[in-house]
């Protein structure tokens, strides 16, 4: 069994960008988007830093919150070998609702790919005073859409 980490939310945050279980590489790291080639560090340092390198991931998690993005993962546990998504089994789920009601600041749920937003649904449903932005996903496994066309669509859903 595995297990997400904990939200990375405070007061600022005013949105959240919803995956569903860290990657093998984010688990071993420790760190939410750990594995070098998903693009999600890159992307949100190209709409918020014009580009630049972060310096760690204290950065990377620094920078996130400067700009009112917060993070956490639908799913609480699972069973999974590897990191892809359909390999899941045995799910228990996050509580976004005693979340949101706690960071009120929240009106905006961006979820990193499908398998997120179907999940969220599955449970969840649609929460009232929140918007739902689903975005094709960061994940190295996600090759259908070249970076820059994932960043023109991340940046419409970062930005207000």
């Amino acid at each position: 069994m595995i297990s997400c980490f904990s939200p990375v939310v405070d007061n600022n945050t005013t949105r959240i960008v919803v995956g569903t279980m860290p990657s093998v590489d984010s688990l071993r790291f420790s760190e939410y988007y750990g594995n070098p080639r998903n693009q999600f560090w890159k992307i949100l340092f190209s709409v918020f830093e014009d580009g630049r390198q972060p310096a760690g991931y204290e950065d990377k998690i620094a920078t996130a919150q400067k700009h009112g993005v917060g993070l956490w993962d639908i799913l609480a546990s699972c069973k999974r070998e590897g990191s892809l998504d359909s390999n899941i089994k045995d799910e228990s789920f996050n509580d976004f609702p005693l979340l949101l009601q706690r960071y009120s600041n929240v009106r905006i749920l961006i979820f990193n790919g499908q398998n997120s937003y179907k999940y969220f649904l599955k449970v969840h449903g649609q929460l009232p005073g929140v918007e739902y932005r689903v975005m094709p996903s960061t994940s190295p496994a996600n090759a259908a859409k070249n970076f820059e066309a994932k960043l023109k669509e991340w940046k419409e859903a970062l930005s207000f």
